[in-house]
């Protein structure tokens, strides 16, 4: 079945309702309505309610989203997504490389008005490593040996061997630091961090109200509220942009971005180091014959899904995406369609006829989910494989995803300037999401290991090619493309600052 739907829009019934919310919302007080002065209400847009509130769960943007502004991570990034100085100095590393001494600023408090000192940091830590915690962050610290707090300012971090990409790890979302002193449980509703916004209120499907945090170590945050307005459907989120009943939204289709723009609406552009991927889980007995996953590899046209999904926006990409190692595209059996040569492959995996394949994708976390799994559908059947799509809301899709109940999934994950934080969680054997990603061997163990033993960049750009190539040799996945993202905002905000994968690291800073 091709693709005939009209690109990220619902059912008729859907837009008509979700237009008539955000209309009613354009009466609401916030966004333009703040009287352009810095102690108003900034409105932010999101398109599915987030749910995980705990740093170290998050696998959802809107969850990253609304995080980033309630926590603090011990390491920021500059506008190149290099580690820089945070909540801590960057760290004095000592004994070849297994010794790292991070120095905390002074008075650093959460939102609760506890001090955040070095037993927070090792709390927080020593929860990511914990198995039981389910970290999606617990690769970055697996080369930990232990973590030493002297006295209240210091942290001595002891690695089992030198690791590249530690820093790295520990200037992301998803290793925020949290209070010691806060059950685990409790943050799940009521998060505390020290961020530049502290949580005030939730109204599940509809918004999350965030304070400003006078007490922000960085300096005093642009406005006095921060609203997260959940608005699922596009065309809802362009007539609340145009009203001003929203300030910010990004958008990742070009045509959307495109009808928000107007006389009080700016569009940016901003490139991404996400990537959109068909996830197949060697795992799954349907897909357990690498050939049958390599004629799907075969079978699709990436820039066709590209140019029908996307609409045009994005480039075609391999697996690692981080700029110093980016994946050669065309570095993969198939790099442009070949059916014939699928056709082989079906043949060689005793399944010349074809066969079923289910594939779940996500209405709510991005626009072009849904017709990408219908584009891989149409190019699939080409070759005789008969594709479901089970299209699923954004909250039912993630829990499944979590638990690698599906055989294959449309997805968009995270990229990272090291490749070893983007990867080593899927594809090691003690990985986060290692049951998530479905395929692994100790060649991939012993890849990983070697990737981050040295800092040599040419050295590792090496490894991670290897990497990729087991990677794709075994289409572990189908790697589709990198997006383009649109940061859209209201010309009354100022300050906002638009930093690669629409990051909002420096939202803080912007104000109405």
């Amino acid at each position: 079945m091709g693709n005939h739907n009209c690109h990220g829009r619902r059912a008729l019934a859907t837009v008509m309702s979700a237009l008539a919310a955000a209309t009613m919302l354009a009466g609401c007080s916030g966004g333009s309505s703040s009287g352009g002065d810095d102690s108003g209400a900034l409105v932010f847009g999101i398109t599915a309610d987030p749910t995980q509130m705990v740093p170290w769960t998050a696998t959802s943007e809107q969850s990253f989203q609304v995080l980033s502004q309630i926590y603090s991570p011990l390491l920021n990034t500059d506008e190149n997504s290099a580690p820089v100085e945070g909540l801590a100095s960057l760290p004095e590393i000592s004994d070849g490389g297994r010794t790292y001494t991070f120095t905390l600023q002074n008075g650093l408090t959460f939102s609760n008005g506890s001090a955040l000192d070095s037993k927070d940091v090792k709390y927080t830590y020593e929860k990511i490593m914990d198995p039981a915690s389910n970290a999606s962050s617990a690769s970055y610290l697996a080369s930990v040996a232990s973590i030493e707090t002297p006295d209240p300012k210091t942290v001595v971090v002891k690695l089992k061997q030198p690791d590249a990409s530690f820093v790295s790890g520990l200037s992301l979302v998803n290793a925020a630091i949290v209070p010691s002193d806060v059950r685990v449980k409790s943050l799940e509703t009521k998060p505390v961090g020290s961020g530049p916004y502290q949580f005030k209120s939730r109204t599940a499907n509809e918004s999350i109200t965030l304070a400003r945090n006078a007490d922000y170590y960085a300096g005093t945050p642009g406005a006095k509220t921060l609203e997260f307005r959940i608005i699922p459907d596009d065309q809802a989120m362009v007539s609340a942009l145009r009203t001003g009943a929203v300030d910010l939204a990004v958008f990742d289709n070009p045509v959307t971005a495109k009808s928000a723009t107007s006389d009080n609406v700016k569009t940016t552009p901003v490139d991404s180091l996400q990537y959109h991927v068909l996830q197949l889980r060697a795992d799954s007995p349907v897909l357990s014959n690498v050939n049958t996953r390599l004629a799907i590899q075969c079978a699709i046209s990436r820039q066709e899904v590209i140019d029908s999904a996307a609409l045009g926006s994005g480039d075609v990409t391999g697996p690692i995406t981080s700029p110093d190692y980016r994946s050669d595209p065309k570095a993969q059996p198939c790099p442009e369609q070949d059916l014939d040569k699928a056709k082989s492959y079906l043949a060689k995996a005793g399944k010349p006829d074809g066969f079923t394949l289910d594939v779940m994708t996500s209405q709510g976390l991005y626009s072009t989910a849904v017709d990408e799994a219908q584009n891989v559908q149409a190019q699939l059947g080409k070759i005789g494989i008969k594709v479901n799509v089970d299209t699923l809301d954004s909250n039912a899709y993630v829990q499944k995803w979590l638990a690698g109940d599906f055989d294959a999934a449309i997805a968009q994950n995270a990229g990272s300037a090291d490749p070893n934080t983007m990867y080593a969680r899927y594809f090691t054997t003690n990985g986060t999401y290692a049951k998530v990603a479905g395929y692994g061997s100790p060649a991939l163990d012993r890849l990983f290991a070697q990737g981050i033993a040295t800092t040599d960049v040419a050295q590792r750009k090496q490894i991670y090619t290897k990497i990729s190539d087991n990677l794709v040799n075994n289409a572990a996945w189908i790697w589709l493309f990198t997006p383009k993202e649109y940061i859209a905002s209201n010309t009354d905000v100022k300050d906002l600052e638009t930093r690669t994968d629409a990051s909002l690291a420096m939202l803080w800073k912007a104000s109405i």
